[in-house]
Order: structure tokens, then C-alpha cells, then sequence
């Protein structure tokens, strides 16, 4: 069994030194498609081998708030004094490394919102492949709203490292699901239609890497322009699409050489959790980051509670609204009137669930 893991493994080293090798352009736009292909399909059966053999027990999280974000990082960048600050929690601190041996949640109420920040182990160089129980702690993140890549502001190389180890864990920070379909079909091979110009895809390229996944007769149609990678993503269908933040803690032990470094790649935000420094715009940057906007409840006959709104998703319908309130709210439901920027007047009346609210809206719900 190790000869053949060995075996997949030099397989996929050989690939990945071919690409490195090969100048990407029009001409080697095919080729480098059909490598990268190769390259997940192995990927995707090593996979599949190791998590057969895999013994064991994972994290368990149970979810609370409005929405859930985790704390990202290499041993020792401060994870533990971050989570402190910013929530109730209690985690353990200290000036070694592994310090957090296990998830520690904490609850961090802000604008009203009630935002569950986890503090997982810090991960290592290689945790995608498994080392350091990697796997355990990225496949905690797949399930959360945000992701705090937290970066120690002395070494500012870990951020392409982490970005790296995030990628090969098969998510996708800031990036949404690309508007791909995939229709398979018994015959007349590979058809592809798209709605924009494609400057990363052709017939041949996508014709060829649908066959390394073993897949010869499809309908595939594209409307917007992805990479070579975004297709395989599409294919290989196990990628989870998570909005993140960079945030470089310890900047009181900074040299002017460390930020010039830092700056390169721009952070959301530079911070010293030991000093207290940049917490409340710390607590800011994650409501503002997880996406959640403030309704306000009115009752027939009644003024609006202006006073403490009601916190959901952006985009929400009515019916998701119905549903955080109360199950019985979606069997029992009228009508509802609404008071916003949603609205097309004052007090619009709506029969339907699927309207999408705004920021600030205030619903007056009908039951029956």
C-alpha cells in the first residue's frame, strides 16, 4: 500500500514540475489544461484512498449566533489572545507553540448580531495532506461563514503559505461558485455554448479535460469567463466557496522592513491583540465581512421596535425570515407589509414569501 501512495505521489510531482516548466500563452493554454487535469484526478484518488484508512476522531462544533467565523493560522500568531479579546471565551494563552489542543468557541455580540468565533489549532506546512492533524482542523472552516486568516506581523511569508494549504483543502476564499453547467448526455460527445467570450477555455481544452474525468458526452455551457482551474473546480463538484479576511496580529513588534513586506499584500486589518490595539475596528470589519443586515418587527396596529432589530443574512426572503422566527410562521402566513427600501411604497403588502429584504426594513407579518 505505501508503493502506492509513493507512486501517486511522484506521479503528481512530475506534473506540477511540468507545469512549472511550461510558460503559459495560447498555444500551451490545451497542454496545461490536461496536466492540471491529471494532476486533481490523482489528487482526488489519493484522497479517496486516505480517507478509507482514516482512524480516528475529527473536531465536533456545535453552531451557535446568527453566523459562525474561524480563526486561521500558523502555531503562535496570537489566535488564542484574539479570540479573548473579541469574545467572552476563555481560551488557554501561551508563549509556545500548540498551545490550543482542541476548538474553542467564543461569542462575539456586536450590532446587535450574535457572531460564534472559533479558535482552532494552528495548522502546519503540509495539515492539507494530513500532517499535524490538518485535515481535522481545515475541514472545521468548511462549515463556517468567514474565515480570519490571522498572520504574525514578524512573518509575513505565512500568508501565501496559509492561502496555499486553504486552496489545496479544496476551498475557495472570496470566490463564488462559477456559473457553470454540466449536463451529461449518452451521446454526440462534448458540446460547449457560452455567453461570453472565453479567453481561458476552448472546445478541444474543455473536451479533453471533461475525458481525464471520464466524461465523453456532456452539454457544458458557460456564462462567465473562469480559468482552467475554475472548470476542474465545477467538475470535481467538492469545493466549498468561503468569504475570508487577512488580519496581521503583533504589529507593536514590528520593524519598518516587516510592513513594507506586510503591505505587499495588502491585509484587511493590522492589529496587537496583546495591547488591545485595533480591537473595535476588528469587531466592524467582521460584522461588516459575514454579510448580515438589521430587520425590524412591527405588530399589527402598532409602532415598529426601532430600538433592537431582528439580525439575518443579506438577501433574505421573507420566508427565511418566517423561519428564523418561528416554524409555525411559514404553515401559518398571510400576508406581510413592509417599510423600506425593499418597498415600492410605505406599507407595501405582499402575499408572497419570496421577496428579498433590505437593510433597515421593517415587516409587519399577518398570520392566520
Amino acid at each position: 500500500m505505501a508503493k502506492i501512495d509513493k507512486s501517486i505521489q511522484e506521479q503528481i510531482k512530475e506534473f506540477e514540475e511540468e507545469l512549472k516548466k511550461t510558460k503559459y500563452n495560447k498555444k500551451t493554454q490545451h497542454h496545461i489544461g490536461l496536466i492540471k487535469a491529471k494532476i486533481a484526478r490523482l489528487k482526488n484518488k489519493d484522497e479517496v484512498r486516505r480517507s478509507s484508512k482514516k482512524k480516528g476522531e475529527g473536531y465536533t462544533i456545535q453552531k451557535s449566533g446568527d453566523v459562525t467565523a474561524v480563526l486561521l493560522g500558523f502555531p503562535s500568531v496570537g489566535k488564542s489572545t484574539i479570540l479573548n479579546a473579541l469574545t467572552n471565551a476563555n481560551s488557554i494563552v501561551g508563549i509556545y507553540d500548540f498551545t490550543t489542543l482542541d476548538v474553542i468557541p467564543g461569542l462575539l455580540e456586536h450590532n446587535y448580531a450574535k457572531i460564534q468565533i472559533l479558535d482552532v489549532p494552528g495548522v502546519v506546512t503540509g495539515a492539507a495532506s494530513g500532517r499535524g492533524r490538518g485535515r481535522e482542523v481545515l475541514s472545521v472552516i468548511r462549515s463556517t461563514d468567514l474565515i480570519i486568516m490571522v498572520i504574525d506581523a514578524q512573518q509575513p511569508q505565512q500568508y501565501e503559505a496559509l492561502k496555499k494549504e486553504v486552496y489545496d483543502s479544496n476551498i475557495r476564499i472570496n470566490q463564488t461558485k462559477p456559473d457553470v453547467k454540466i449536463r451529461k448526455t449518452i451521446k454526440n460527445g462534448v458540446r460547449l455554448g457560452s455567453t461570453i467570450k472565453l479567453n481561458h477555455l476552448d472546445l478541444r481544452t474543455v473536451r479533453n479535460i471533461l475525458k481525464e474525468f471520464r466524461i465523453v458526452n456532456a452539454d457544458v455551457l458557460i456564462r462567465e469567463d473562469i480559468t482552467i482551474d475554475q472548470f476542474i473546480d465545477v467538475i470535481e463538484g467538492n469545493k466549498a466557496y468561503i468569504s475570508a479576511i487577512t488580519i496581521i496580529n503583533k504589529i507593536d513588534t514590528t520593524t519598518e522592513e516587516d510592513m513594507k513586506k506586510i503591505d505587499r499584500f495588502k491585509p484587511d486589518l493590522k492589529i496587537s491583540a496583546k495591547n488591545n490595539e485595533g480591537t473595535e475596528e476588528f469587531k466592524d470589519l467582521i460584522y461588516d465581512s459575514v454579510g448580515l443586515m438589521s430587520i425590524y418587527l412591527k405588530e399589527p396596529g402598532k409602532d415598529a421596535d426601532m430600538k433592537e432589530p431582528l439580525i439575518i443574512r443579506k438577501n433574505s426572503t421573507i420566508e427565511q425570515l418566517c423561519r428564523k422566527l418561528h416554524k409555525d410562521f411559514i404553515t401559518k402566513f398571510k400576508f406581510v407589509r413592509i417599510w423600506g427600501k425593499s418597498a415600492k411604497f410605505p406599507g407595501q403588502k405582499l402575499l408572497k414569501m419570496r421577496h428579498k429584504l433590505n437593510d433597515g426594513d421593517v415587516v409587519e407579518i399577518h398570520l392566520r
